[in-house]
């Protein structure tokens, strides 16, 4: 058994299926019909779904393909978002609670634990001194680790806190013990006014609920945090007020927390499913002077997964009702591209060059415009998405930059779903895709060897070549050296890597899970100008990895497809570490 078909054996394939399913063609099928389920003519639809899934031009996210059309009680979404954690002995237990029923029935969840009183302050109702969001966040792991142990899908966890809290240091430091906080991933919330702190040398004070505990010099706590992600790769920034200043649904929300990986940056008890298109699928005569993108057929594979994630949305399981309520508001979806460092060595681009990143943005470009045309058509079939009001809509900031053509048509039809673009990490997706490279990652090995954890925790090893790069061996033979366009992860630039986020963020509603991996020697005084650069750059956040830093982290789980211990995922509006 290869590693595509051992990942899908391992993984996806429904082994309580009547008649048993015998290869991916017949999960395929069942993930097709499952979705099909919600239309007026299943059958159709159903074909038609078939058609890019079992041609491996649209890949779901796990979730769809390992519980669609299953009796399992789980949900088809990966990213959640909780609610706001209130500063009560009730009310942290009962966001835990809510965290353990996500986790049990497979979704990634994020924290904002912001809303939580320092460490040492004393609570007026019972006199009882205050242990601090830190405190708490080690009780989340422990029941995180407590589900895995009961079998349950491996847990990942987002925790954020605003810059200004008065445990915000605690914060920063609280994973530099390697064994610390294991299953989640730290983001400080930087605002603006703190960026500009930073620059002007001026001192930062740190506040809750209105009262100033001390201040602190702004650059002696961005060194901090700097030095924190330079050691440790925790934690990663947020670029808050950016993000809120983007959302779409501003008008009507606020986000402080994204899912585990950064992508998606969310509401209280919001939720989004995913999917990638796979740009590999759509090169036309690669490795030659005439290799292209096949533009139409991206959008046109586009327009078509965008209906099938909206109807992921109406069969989809909710652990919660007040899940079920918040996504029913907005319908987010969000679908993005994998396999970009493969297709770009296919049509000749080296990863860290201008030409292609001017090819990623292009074809990026054409999904955000097709989704936003058929998200709109799908609104004059089946209705708006609730919380859509048109005026206010049309106002926001990504939806003025749409072409003048697109935005008619919502002004006439409505939206729906608020939210069209995310790029997430695509994990196992991609190995069952015959290992093209992740996401929007560069390849990080050609030829390596991947050691693939099983259902009995036992690991098996497999050779794994890169797809363009077995592909390029087919036609070359096992002679002839490489071209210089198969650039490796490890020989771009960190600059070279924000730029292909940047490049990409303009025509991305949502975020983009990106990691900046720096190498071993990577100067630590260098640190605070790659993160300033992620915020000029327009970035919605930033997450680093230093080889050597740590043996692994929690985005080992949000992307175990690239096969290099960088793991930890980020967003941005171009971002590296949000969304």
């Amino acid at each position: 058994m290869d590693l595509p078909a051992y990942v899908w054996a391992t993984r996806y394939r429904d082994p309580d299926a009547d008649p048993a399913e015998t290869g991916i063609a017949d999960s395929w099928r069942r993930v097709a019909t499952a979705a099909a389920a919600a239309e007026r003519d299943p059958s159709h639809w159903r074909d038609r779904f078939l058609e890019i899934l079992g041609a491996y031009r649209f890949l779901p996210a796990g979730r769809i393909l390992a519980g669609a059309g299953t009796r399992r009680r789980v949900t088809l979404f990966n990213c959640f978002v909780m609610g706001p954690i209130e500063d009560s002995m009730e009310g942290i237990f009962e966001a835990l609670k809510e965290g353990a029923l996500t986790m049990q029935q497979g979704g990634g969840v994020g924290y904002d634990f912001s809303t939580l009183r320092p460490r040492g302050t004393r609570a007026h109702s019972t006199g009882m001194i205050a242990s601090g969001p830190v405190s708490f966040m080690r009780v989340w792991d422990t029941t995180c680790a407590t589900l895995l142990a009961t079998g349950a899908r491996r847990g990942a966890m987002m925790a954020t806190l605003r810059c200004d809290h008065p445990d915000i240091e605690d914060f920063i430091d609280a994973k530099r013990d390697p064994g610390a906080l294991r299953h989640f991933n730290l983001s400080v919330l930087v605002t603006d006014a703190f960026m500009q702190a930073v620059q002007d040398g001026a001192g930062w004070p740190l506040v809750f609920r209105d009262h100033v505990y001390r201040t602190l010099p702004a650059r002696a706590l961005w060194e901090r945090l700097c030095r924190a992600a330079w050691d440790s790769a925790e934690p990663g920034v947020l670029f808050i007020d950016r993000i809120n200043a983007a959302n779409n649904l501003a008008y009507c929300e606020r986000l402080t927390a994204t899912n585990p990986c950064g992508e998606e940056p969310l509401p209280p008890y919001g939720a989004c499913n995913l999917g990638s298109v796979n740009l590999t699928a759509f090169v036309r005569e690669p490795f030659t002077r005439q290799a292209r993108l096949d533009l139409d057929g991206i959008g046109e594979t586009a327009r078509s997964a965008v209906r099938f994630l909206d109807d992921i949305i109406d069969v989809s399981r909710f652990p919660l009702a007040r899940q079920r309520e918040q996504v029913m508001q907005s319908r987010r979806v969000g679908l993005g591209i994998t396999g970009l460092a493969d297709a770009l060595a296919m049509l000749g681009l080296r990863y860290d060059g201008e030409p292609a990143r001017q090819a990623a943005a292009s074809a990026m470009k054409t999904i955000c415009h097709a989704t936003y045309e058929a998200s709109s058509r799908l609104a004059g079939e089946k209705g708006s998405f609730p919380a859509f009001r048109a005026d206010a809509y049309l106002e926001r900031p990504f939806i003025r930059a749409l072409p003048e053509a697109i935005r008619a048509a919502i002004r006439q039809s409505g939206m729906r779903n608020s939210h069209l673009t995310a790029i997430a990490p695509t994990g196992t997706i991609s190995l069952i895709a015959g290992n093209v490279s992740s996401g929007i990652e560069p390849c990080f090995g050609f030829e390596a060897e991947r050691r693939v954890l099983g259902p009995e925790g036992s690991h098996r090893i497999f050779r794994a070549p890169n797809y363009a790069y077995g592909l390029w061996r087919s036609m070359h033979g096992e002679s002839e050296p490489i071209p210089p366009y198969f650039g490796q992860g490890t020989d771009i630039a960190p600059d070279d890597h924000l730029r292909m986020q940047a490049a990409l963020q303009p025509h991305v509603d949502s975020g983009i899970s990106k990691t900046i991996p720096l190498p071993r020697d990577f100067p630590v005084d260098a640190v605070p100008r790659l993160f300033r650069s992620a915020f000029d750059l327009g970035l919605k956040g930033c997450t680093l990895f230093r080889q050597g830093a740590r043996e692994a982290v929690v985005a080992a789980r949000c992307d175990a497809s690239a096969g290099d211990p960088r793991v930890r995922a980020a967003p941005g509006p171009g971002t590296g570490a949000a969304p």
